[in-house]
């Protein structure tokens, strides 16, 4: 049987009964009356519990949010919230910017880092379980600088050894979140250019037709494309640990109406990015059909 939205109250009601659970108790965990749990589990027309809830109750039952929709149990996979450690991005970066004389670079880490300092990405919404009992992560503390860092290796690893490049991945939001202008930044007239161009107008993101304007502006400058598309398959990849199904829904149109014409406006202008272009656009690609069809086998498809 395909998964639906409908099955989850019968699944939960299942699942309550394999743990001799009452309603008041799955009620009194979730801090939620126990109508609501009552309007969930019953026969007919079953209330459906909002996407964002459904990590905690699947994890209040012991079992996976896969499972409330489908009834189908799934390994128990270990969710890592990490996939590499930042100490040693930063230590290996650090390394490349030394013995490639990468200056602007090397000072572009240590900056980035003071500046991201206490702020935290958003959290695992599927987090808990084996893994957080093993410390493999925390899904409270994860520390933002992770995801320039993971830019920077990316880009690195594509082959891109441009220093104005691998500084504006570091620098990339630290205008928008840590309150500092474009032009105040320590760095060359063309790093500020770039980290310009990629932070968006805060008076003015919100107004119509502002997103074409900023994503223009971003193609007109090669070495800005790139760090955008490097930007955008990160958020890319690991959106899925963090959005609710309405906001990958939303990211996932964006990304098509946006990214899709940057990645190939990059492939038929700027041919020194072409071979980092291709890996960058299926590593999106991939991953967006992939959350495409799971949305569908959960919410869409009908049972049989």
């Amino acid at each position: 049987m395909i998964g639906s939205y409908q099955n989850i109250g019968s699944n939960i009601r299942i699942r309550m009964r394999e743990l001799g659970m009452r309603q008041q108790d799955l009620a009194d965990a979730l801090h939620v009356t126990r109508q609501t749990v009552s309007a969930w589990v019953r026969d007919n027309d079953p209330a459906i519990p909002k996407t964002e809830d459904l990590p905690q109750i699947a994890q209040t039952l012991r079992t996976t949010v896969s499972w409330l929709y489908t009834g189908v149990s799934v390994p128990k996979w270990i969710i890592r919230e990490k996939m590499y450690d930042e100490e040693h991005m930063f230590t290996r970066l650090k390394t490349y910017a030394m013995t490639e004389h990468l200056d602007q670079f090397f000072r572009a880490l240590s900056y980035a880092k003071e500046k991201h300092a206490g702020a935290y990405r958003k959290k695992n919404l599927y987090v808990g379980g084996l893994g957080q009992e093993a410390g493999l992560y925390d899904g409270e503390h994860i520390p933002y600088i992770i995801h320039p860092l993971m830019m920077a290796c990316h880009a690195h690893a594509l082959g891109i050894r441009d220093d104005a490049v691998l500084s504006a991945c570091m620098l990339h939001d630290v205008c928008e979140d840590c309150g500092v202008r474009a032009e105040e930044l320590p760095f060359s007239d063309e790093v500020k250019q770039i980290v310009g161009l990629l932070t968006k107008d805060e008076a003015h993101k919100h107004d119509p037709g502002y997103p074409d304007k900023y994503y223009r502006a971003i193609m007109k400058n090669p070495k800005a494309a790139i760090v955008k598309a490097l930007d955008r398959c990160n958020n890319v990849s690991t959106m899925a640990t963090s959005f609710t199904p309405d906001k990958l829904i939303e990211y996932i149109k964006e990304t098509e109406d946006y990214g899709y014409p940057l990645f190939d406006y990059i492939k038929e202008h700027y041919l020194e990015y072409n071979d980092a272009i291709f890996v960058i656009k299926y590593q999106v690609v991939s991953l967006l059909e992939t959350i495409k069809c799971m949305q569908k086998s959960t919410a869409e498809l009908p049972q049989g």
